[in-house]
């Protein structure tokens, strides 16, 4: 049994407490030893400066008394941090993809959702990586952070036994949109975790299926790319969809800028090789080179037919 949002809540609030209480205390009794010896030690008072000898037995006691202390906070610390070290066997495993800007979730059944959805009272167990730069999964309320580093899997747990509705942020600054990076963990009642887990991989209902694009839609949201492109021509971090397709555009090439016609040759290479041709007025770097190895050629061709259906709609 525990108290607080997450299994760790308890442990980690009291480390905090007791490192503050103790920090506190000693600013306390410096700062009115500061402040006794300045008055009661002046000039007016003191006019001739007298001979202080010193002393074992003092510098002893501030020797082992910061020493027991400073083991007895790490000690405090410690015994909060190993917990969350040791994932229960039986835990729920998630996949968490981490990039430039979004998060997506992967659950064992093939379901992906852009929000961490869990069961209240069941160990979750996340498996971290990213696709491009630093990351850190942070969940305030259940007091649990952890680095999502590319090239290497990290991985974090927790159970929450409190229903409810949770911000996850990332915090380590990782570009242009950091502060946009940010979703929610939703803890819900076995009953309705397994009604939404059992739906499956989320699908195309049958009337927005007969709409053009819509495969590839779905894709783009599933993917994170709409957090850094849009479908209404506002500019974000790369080129809009909207109305892109069939129209020449001004690119840096080795820095050089010239024209090239946006067709699906040229939406392919900018999936696969965002480098080689930068739209005029983006910034380089800004999109990963990722997507090789997670996209398949027919996702791509979805994602071509959506953003030819983008520029469609304007004609």
């Amino acid at each position: 049994m525990f108290t607080g949002y997450s299994n760790f809540s308890t442990g980690v609030d009291t480390a905090f407490a007791v490192i503050i209480g103790i920090s506190l205390f000693f600013f306390i009794g410096i700062t009115t030893a500061i402040i006794f010896f300045i008055v009661k030690y002046n000039k007016k008072r003191n006019p001739v400066g007298s001979e202080i000898e010193g002393s074992t037995r003092l510098e002893i006691i501030w020797t082992v008394i910061p020493t027991i202390l400073v083991l007895f906070m790490f000690w405090i610390g410690w015994k909060a941090y190993i917990p969350m070290r040791q994932v229960p066997a039986d835990a729920m495993k998630v996949k968490v993809n981490a990039q430039m800007w979004s998060w997506r979730f992967e659950y064992e059944n093939g379901k992906i959702a852009d929000t961490l959805y869990v069961p209240a009272n069941k160990a979750v167990a996340l498996k971290m990586e990213s696709a491009d730069v630093i990351h850190s999964l942070y969940i305030p309320a259940f007091r649990i952070k952890e680095d999502v580093v590319p090239g290497k899997e990290n991985h974090m747990w927790f159970k929450s036994a409190v229903p409810g509705v949770y911000d996850l942020f990332c915090a380590e600054y990782c570009g242009l949109r950091h502060s946009y990076m940010g979703t929610a963990v939703k803890v819900v009642d076995e009953a309705t975790f397994n009604t939404w887990y059992a739906s499956g991989p989320v699908k195309i209902d049958s009337a927005s299926a007969a709409k053009p694009g819509a495969a590839g839609k779905l894709l783009v949201e599933q993917k994170g790319c709409v957090a850094c492109h849009s479908a209404d021509g506002t500019k974000i971090v790369g080129p809009s969809y909207k109305g892109i397709f069939g129209h020449r555009i001004v690119v840096e090439t080795n820095g050089k800028e010239h024209e090239i016609l946006v067709d699906e040759a040229y939406i392919k290479q900018s999936i696969l090789e965002p480098e080689a041709d930068i739209v005029k007025g983006f910034a380089k770097g800004s999109m990963p080179s990722v997507y090789k190895s997670m996209l398949t050629n027919e996702e791509i061709g979805k994602i071509t037919e959506f953003i030819k259906s983008l520029s469609a709609e304007q004609k």
